[in-house]
């Protein structure tokens, strides 16, 4: 929900999807409760719903469970700018290190089982406690993976309505598998140093 939560508070009006409505409702009632008039623009949905009724579908579910999702929601994700934000990694003592799956990506997954979706690769190197924390403010560069130039611009768009997060075009979706492994590396550092990094590309106008 941490990126729900930013989305609200940028102005969107967001779907709240979960497996169940139940736990749709209870995430969005403690959200407004930490958050007030902020996160108003919440909605508790059923993922079939959010799929549904969603222009922009962003996957935010456990990495695990990503495809499968995709898979379960193919046909209403057809046509749709959807969003994969998913890394696939495991802790291992004090540091991450990337699963590299099939494909090379997991969002090249999700294209392959959703392929009327048009996928864009965003906000996998975010670190997801600072995105969900409203009190913190979150800036650097968000790299944006994907094949389709007008699903890409449109996620860049929605981006740049998150104060102080830069959208930043990084290719094909292919090249999602950087942004993906990238994160495990991004991840021990933070906790190596006990700091909150965040990626911030220099140079660019």
């Amino acid at each position: 929900m941490a990126l729900a939560a930013r989305l609200a508070d940028a102005g969107y009006e967001v779907i709240a999807g979960s497996r169940s409505l139940e736990r749709a409702e209870a995430a969005v009632v403690e959200l407004r409760a930490t958050w007030g008039d902020r996160v108003s623009r919440l909605v508790p949905a059923t993922n079939e719903t959010a799929a549904v009724e969603g222009e922009i579908v962003v996957l935010a579910t456990q990495w695990e469970g990503l495809v499968d999702t995709a898979r379960q929601h193919a046909e209403a994700l057809a046509g749709k700018v959807v969003v994969s934000m998913a890394n696939a990694l495991v802790k291992q003592g004090r540091q991450f290190a990337a699963i590299i799956p099939e494909g090379g990506s997991l969002s090249v997954q999700v294209a392959a089982v959703a392929p009327g979706a048009r996928v864009v690769a965003a906000y996998q190197h975010l670190p997801a406690r600072e995105l969900g924390d409203l009190a913190v403010d979150m800036h650097g560069d968000v790299l944006v993976c994907g094949d389709d130039a007008a699903a890409v611009e449109t996620v860049c768009e929605m981006t740049a309505r998150m104060p102080r997060l830069r959208p930043v075009g990084a290719g094909p979706l292919v090249n999602a598998a950087g942004v993906e492994a990238l994160t495990a590396v991004l991840l021990t550092v933070n906790v190596r140093h006990k700091i909150h990094s965040m990626l911030e590309i220099v140079g660019l106008p």
